[in-house]
């Protein structure tokens, strides 16, 4: 990555980092036209006094003026390897790219040494372009370019340019050293290239290098994130010495593959233990679940660094996405508040999962504080962080910020634009992502088979069947995608929210894959939208053979056979789901209010302002009866008479989440709530009512979209 915030003459290195790299590619073609009598040495026409004039003021810190200096004068081969080698220490990259100019700009012909030293340089900077610009160029190539180019690639993702690296290095002759290999085993781990691996492993027995404790590490790392832990283990108990980057491997391998036990055994046997060891038994049993355990290992921690509370961060978000884990995405909130005032600063890692919190809980106002902290700290160009800001903002409520901040982004990704078509899918506004499709293949980007869930997700929440199935076939024909069970299932949920159930399960038949509970459950959901028992029934016991313990097919099908009156039946897959152990996901509904999510069950009394809320419940049914709401007691779903049917309905979860908000905020605010599961439909109309009662602006984020409830309509249009 390019450093931010480094000054070069006024101006930033980020704001000119085409136009530099580009005058390189210009200068570096035209460099061995003008390169004559000017060699390393110099000759007459060389200062001495420039020499250590320019040296005495890059060693006293006055760079700018240095960089000055250069410009207007010419110094010999020792000064500019002095001046690369710091640039070099200190991954002053803007620096450094001023200096190499000058030296092609005055003809300066660079020898073997020196021209390593900027290929290191430019590695160690993050630009990899002018690396291998300098590479090319060089007449005579020696391990070191070779090596550090390689890591390079390695070290920034891009791991299939190491390996074509390092194949151009056999072609060449030139015979790798154990630094080598150990960077293109670390490119072999981050694509799980096990034959590649192996074979360099064979090459390292070969030539006597396996007691090599670097190219050990490398081992264990590339075998265990290809899956082969039994050969990781192996390679692990040949070494003759071990430090504790062998025993985190170990750890770390254990810990991807759900072996936590045997993690913790390692992790035991560290008489050194350091911040990376503990960090992987802390990631280790997150990925496992075990988030009590992974806190208390933390705790323990003697010494926490950016990377420590980054896992244990990033622990609490992955789980803290709806009700039953909410708690997790108030605790990473929690955390990074104790990192902030502990003096730890963050990066842009831990903004990326702090901001993913704040869109789990759809905690607005603690996003636009992040948000606030990032651009004051200047981080707000990384694409990873201006990504997770359009995220956040997109499931907030803000689509119209989200695309403010899309729009702005200096670079995109293809998951960049896949998060903004996702967002308006979510939005109900199709016509917008389907633009945005469409500008993002004119930009070169090249869509993904997430893209494609994306757009087919967004036809079906607009019941766009025609164009879900065009871009069905486009994805197939025009992008060489393979469907996936997540395209299945979307176009399986278009099919049926329209009502095409015969449609729907005709396309299931014909699948080439074995339909999953996903698939299943998206004709189960539209069986009970459109109230076919005899589907409904058939497809719930195709999901039960595959996931018994799926709470929500047992609660879907329950709820078509009491909309339908049978009583008898719905009490039976309620018994069944008891004697089975299955427990139900309880419906609730949050909202964010003074920096606190406070949480609402049906009928819950436990809030401090429960009489409050009840009595602006009572006031508002009024209200809305006489504006002619009636309820829709069929979505009571207890075998009780009508009147307590329209009790149970008046004390959904999503309206007390109102009534708290109504009795909190001022008049004109924002109303916003998020509910776990999909909003009913009495409580859907009853919102709309609301609305046009109160003059509120209602925003409910449900399990599936968001529904814009504004002056008695909803954005939805009532498809949903």
């Amino acid at each position: 990555m390019m450093l931010l915030g480094v000054k070069l003459h006024g101006f930033t290195w980020q704001q000119h980092n085409k136009n530099m790299v580009y005058l390189l590619r210009i200068t570096l073609s035209n460099a061995i036209a003008t390169q004559t009598e000017w060699e390393v040495e110099g000759d007459a026409r060389v200062c001495g006094g420039n020499n250590r004039h320019v040296r005495s003021l890059w060693e006293q810190g006055r760079v700018k003026e240095a960089l000055n200096l250069l410009s207007g004068s010419r110094v010999n081969g020792h000064t500019y390897e002095y001046l690369i080698q710091s640039c070099v220490n200190s991954k002053a990259l803007a620096e450094g790219t001023h200096i190499h100019l000058n030296m092609l700009q005055n003809g300066f012909k660079p020898n073997a040494y020196l021209e390593t030293k900027l290929v290191i340089m430019y590695v160690k900077g993050g630009n990899l372009v002018a690396a291998r610009q300098v590479f090319d160029k060089m007449p005579k190539r020696n391990l070191v370019a070779w090596t550090s180019l390689i890591a390079g690639y390695a070290q920034f993702g891009q791991d299939k340019g190491a390996l074509n690296v390092f194949s151009e290095m056999q072609r060449a002759g030139v015979e790798p050293n154990e630094y080598t290999i150990s960077s293109v085993l670390k490119a072999c781990a981050g694509i799980e290239a096990l034959q590649q691996g192996e074979q360099l492993h064979a090459r390292t027995i070969k030539a006597d290098l396996e007691s090599d404790v670097v190219l050990g590490n490398a081992l264990i790392d590339m075998y265990a994130k290809c899956g082969r832990m039994e050969d990781a283990c192996q390679v692990f108990g040949k070494m003759s010495r071990r430090d504790v980057v062998s025993f985190t491997g170990m750890i770390a391998g254990y810990a991807k593959h759900g072996s936590i036990e045997n993690a913790r055994k390692v992790f035991d046997r560290i008489s050194q233990r350091d911040v990376f060891s503990w960090t992987a038994m802390i990631s280790g049993y997150a990925k496992c679940g075990s988030l009590k355990e992974a806190r208390q290992m933390f705790d323990k921690m003697p010494h926490k660094n950016v990377v420590s509370w980054n896992a244990m961060i990033a622990a609490y978000t992955q789980h803290g996405h709806g009700y039953a884990h909410h708690r997790y995405g108030e605790e990473a909130l929690s955390l990074f508040c104790q990192m902030l005032r502990g003096g730890v600063k963050p990066d842009q890692l831990t903004f990326a999962s702090i901001l993913s919190s704040c869109a789990g809980l759809a905690a607005l106002e603690q996003g636009k504080q992040i948000h606030s902290h990032i651009i004051k700290i200047g981080s707000e160009s990384y694409v990873i962080l201006e990504t997770a800001l359009v995220d956040m903002y997109a499931k907030s409520g803000r689509i119209q910020t989200a695309r403010q901040v899309f729009d702005e982004m200096s670079q995109k990704d293809v998951v960049s634009w896949n998060v903004m078509i996702a967002g308006y899918g979510k939005h109900g506004k199709a016509q917008d992502g389907l633009e945005l499709f469409e500008q993002m293949q004119e930009a070169g980007v090249m869509p993904t088979s997430i893209t494609f869930v994306s757009i087919l997700s967004l036809c079906s929440h607009a019941g766009l069947v025609d164009e879900g199935w065009h871009y069905f076939n486009c994805m197939t024909q025009d992008h060489a995608i393979k469907p996936i069970a997540e395209h299945y299932a979307c176009m399986v949920d278009l099919l049926g929210r329209a009502g095409q159930l015969e449609e729907a399960s005709f396309f299931i038949e014909k699948m080439p894959v074995e339909p999953g509970a996903d698939v299943w459950g998206a004709l189960l959901a539209a069986c009970r939208v459109h109230g076919n028992i005899e589907l409904g029934e058939k497809v719930a016991d195709r999901i039960f053979e595959q996931k018994p313990n799926n709470s929500g097919t047992y609660v879907v099908l329950s709820n078509i056979y009491a909309a339908a009156g049978r009583w008898h039946d719905a009490a039976k897959v309620r018994k069944l789901m008891t004697d089975r152990g299955v427990i139900k996901e309880p419906g609730c509904s949050w909202i964010e209010f003074n920096k606190k999510v406070h949480v609402f069950f049906v009928g819950d009394r436990s809030h401090p302002q429960t009489e409050e809320i009840y009595a602006a419940l009572h006031i508002l049914a009024g209200q809305m009866k006489l504006a002619g709401y009636v309820p829709d007691t069929n979505l009571a779903l207890h075998d009780v008479d009508e009147e307590q049917k329209e009790h149970i309905l008046c004390y959904h979860s999503e309206k007390l989440a109102i009534a708290f908000a109504l009795i909190n905020t001022a008049p004109g605010t924002i109303i916003q709530i998020v509910k776990n599961l999909r909003v009913c439909t009495d409580c859907h109309t009853a919102t709309k009512f609301i609305s046009k009662i109160t003059e509120r602006e209602i925003v409910v984020r449900d399990a599936n979209r968001f529904h814009h409830f504004q002056d008695g309509f909803c954005s939805c249009g009532d498809y949903w």
